[in-house]
């Protein structure tokens, strides 16, 4: 379920793995996530590894955690957070199985508490700027 940080009130969306589909879990998502009608729907532009600055690490694994922490900063900007994310959308500059255990190790540390957002990764060529690996789209869903 959607983590609303107040919790007294009804979740905002609901994660669930249906029977008849693979467990996602050990790949750091969820198959479907609902979206009650009583609610307020934030999407965040693809966020990079950048600091404040503008500033690019070349190393992958911390142009990860970077973009991670620019989706809480944009999240909080808000009055939302991690856990009202209900989907991502990753775009990986030439993707391999080494780069998913460093996301998956990631949204273990960003998402420590129940269902992770339902999740597309997308590999590509480049991204919008030289030497960017990695960029995280988010929705999040709130109560009105």
């Amino acid at each position: 379920m959607g983590q609303n940080t107040d919790t007294s009130k009804k979740p905002a969306f609901l994660l669930t793995n249906p029977k008849g589909l693979f467990d996602p879990a050990p790949y750091g998502f969820s198959h479907v996530a609902q979206v009650a009608s009583d609610t307020r729907l934030i999407f965040l532009a693809g966020q990079g590894g950048e600091t404040e600055t503008g500033a690019l690490q070349p190393d992958f694994g911390l142009q990860v955690r970077q973009a991670f922490q620019n989706v809480r900063t944009a999240l909080e900007s808000t009055g939302a957070g991690v856990g009202d994310v209900a989907k991502l959308t990753l775009l990986v500059v030439d993707h391999t199985q080494d780069k998913l255990r460093v996301i998956g190790t990631e949204l273990d540390r960003v998402w420590t508490e129940g269902l992770k957002p339902t999740c597309t990764l997308i590999p590509v060529p480049r991204l919008a700027l030289d030497g960017m690996l990695f960029e995280v789209e988010a929705v999040a869903v709130v109560r009105a």
